[in-house]
């Protein structure tokens, strides 16, 4: 019986796990003495098993057996055992939550892996693997791009050439089928660092663009040219099935999945389920009363660590008068999870695009906003602008910035059971640059919690020298007093906040670890120096003013 991926180690509480395999064909996983069938999609086999009666604060080894046959650790395996972290009363005061995002996959040629540099996370799980199992994360985020869709290599360029024989309006340079997302999946889960750090640290997952294309839901008028091509229907039906298959179904607790209609008829269903996928990706992708039809936002509480994670992509509400960055209802549920009452020491808000940027491109993708809506010549020039400079960020839709900035605000002063925690922290990826930052919000007193923008991108790409340039001229005082007067002039009000960056921007491939202990916590970025080193380029203490070296 063949593992073809994973296992992958997703949510985990006090007393239970849910680990996520991809087979050979269809069959029995056990883990722990628990089990659960496989289920098929267009070939493929999958099976998240639901681990349940664990001791709490332990860390246990585990194995995986496919129909009685043991198959995970491999006997030859050069990694340590693969364990389940669970938390419990011991634990809760204590979380080292690892995080970022665009982590292109590892490419065969030589000038092209010198050009992208060393994975971080690889190097981060090569370095840990040689370390105490008690130094190993509470959580790893991944926060987009995990796969990029359209951006191939040469390897999947030639692995997908024969099936344009058969689709001719298909692109030959980007993904479209599901069964293309199973090998973009392979490439980069396969990686014998990252298939081993999967397996051992609690892993949430959350996409962006490129897990489906570039610019993915950036306006109605984008929408509206991609569904105008002869091939947009299945690739968006092939990018929300495998992100559902591979992604989101191990963000959910156990009791959230057993209560999960799609999971459950999947589960019941004989046979290939992708009738029921292409059923719910439509489901998905189609906006009904100003809301989606399905909810890819997540919440994970890690003992006195709360996690709420926004889909600030497939979320977008874009159709009518309509320009929300998350719907209505589900931002509710978001501000719900977020202020629910709880000890909390330290709130997470994980959003794969940065709610803070640097203020003048904040300026800049608000005033496009408002010429992207003009009639006419100037906001067809407004859109273009938007596109081609990818202005969509939490800025670009200002309602919804400033409806953040209240929750934050909110969350911040303890609303919900009247204690605020200690921070409160928005954790993001996209921008192929690294910082820090903090806010400062109008109506918040000497005990509320410090707020923060915590950006870490990318875990492994190319950042050109231009690029770097533009981004060091945006955090610069001049450029931000200049796009202010910009933005009064063109009728963007100033955000009700302010806020300074506390250190980058970082170019290179980093890594960033967020480190809880008690109401304390500390957050360092990492950069690869070799294939199992890493230089620390900062570390800040959240709940004080200076900067740890």
């Amino acid at each position: 019986m063949t593992l073809v991926l994973g296992p992958v180690l997703r949510h985990v509480g006090e007393t239970t796990a849910t680990v996520w395999v991809q087979t050979g064909r269809r069959a029995i996983v056990e883990v722990l003495g628990c089990t659960a069938p496989t289920f098929e999609v267009e070939g493929h086999h999958y099976a998240l098993v639901p681990v349940t009666g664990l001791e709490p604060d332990s860390r246990i080894p585990y194995e995986v057996h496919i129909d009685g046959e043991k198959v995970w650790p491999a006997p030859t395996s050069p990694f340590p055992d693969s364990v389940i972290p669970t938390r419990g009363p011991l634990t809760a005061g204590h979380a080292r939550i690892l995080f970022g995002s665009c982590r292109y996959v590892k490419v065969a040629d030589r000038k092209q892996a010198a050009l992208y540099g060393i994975d971080a996370l690889d190097a981060y799980s090569a370095r840990l693997a040689g370390r105490p199992v008690e130094e190993r994360p509470t959580a790893l985020l991944l926060l987009g791009d995990q796969v990029y869709a359209d951006e191939l290599t040469p390897q999947t360029r030639r692995r997908i050439a024969g099936r344009r024989d058969r689709h001719p309006d298909w692109p030959d340079d980007e993904i479209v089928s599901f069964e293309e997302y199973v090998g973009l999946y392979r490439d980069s889960w396969s990686d014998p660092e990252i298939r081993w750090i999967l397996s051992t640290v609690p892993t949430a997952m959350i996409f962006d663009d490129h897990d489906v294309r570039d610019d993915w839901n950036t306006s109605a008028r984008w929408r509206r040219e991609m569904a105008a091509t002869g091939w947009w229907k299945d690739r968006i039906r092939s990018a929300l099935a495998s992100y559902w298959v591979y992604q989101h179904l191990g963000n959910l607790p156990p009791e959230e999945l057993a209560a999960d209609p799609d999971y459950q008829r999947i589960l019941a269903a004989e046979g290939d389920v992708w009738p029921l996928l292409v059923e719910l990706a439509d489901r998905a992708d189609a906006e009904v009363d100003g809301n989606k039809g399905l909810r890819f936002s997540f919440r994970w509480d890690m003992g006195n660590t709360r996690l709420v994670m926004i889909d600030s992509r497939n979320g977008r509400i874009l159709d009518g008068d309509n320009h929300l960055m998350v719907g209505d209802h589900e931002f509710t549920w978001i501000e719900e999870q977020a202020t629910a009452p709880g000890d909390v020491d330290h709130l997470l808000l994980g959003t794969s695009v940065p709610w803070l940027m640097a203020p003048a491109l904040g300026d800049l993708e608000t005033v496009n906003e408002i010429a992207a809506a003009r009639p006419g010549w100037r906001g067809r020039l407004g859109e273009t602008i938007r596109q081609g400079a990818d202005l969509e960020h939490w800025p670009a839709f200002r309602a919804s910035f400033d409806r953040l900035a209240g929750l934050i605000e909110r969350a911040a002063r303890g609303e919900g059971d009247g204690r605020p925690p200690a921070t409160v922290s928005v954790l993001s990826g996209d921008v192929h640059h690294s910082y820090a930052a903090r806010a400062t919000l109008p109506n918040l007193t000497a005990d509320a919690a410090r707020v923060h923008q915590l950006v870490c991108s990318p875990v492994h790409n190319v950042v050109p020298m231009p690029v770097r340039f533009a981004f060091r001229l945006s955090w610069s005082g001049f450029a931000s007093r200049v796009t202010r007067a910009w933005a009064t002039h063109n009728g963007a009000p100033a955000p009700d906040l302010s806020w300074r960056k506390l250190d980058g921007p970082m170019f290179g491939n980093l890594i960033a670890t967020l480190d809880t202990d008690g109401r304390d916590a500390d957050v360092f970025f990492e950069q690869p120096l070799s294939a199992a080193s890493l230089h620390e380029l900062g570390r800040f203490t959240l709940t004080a003013e200076e900067k740890k070296r």
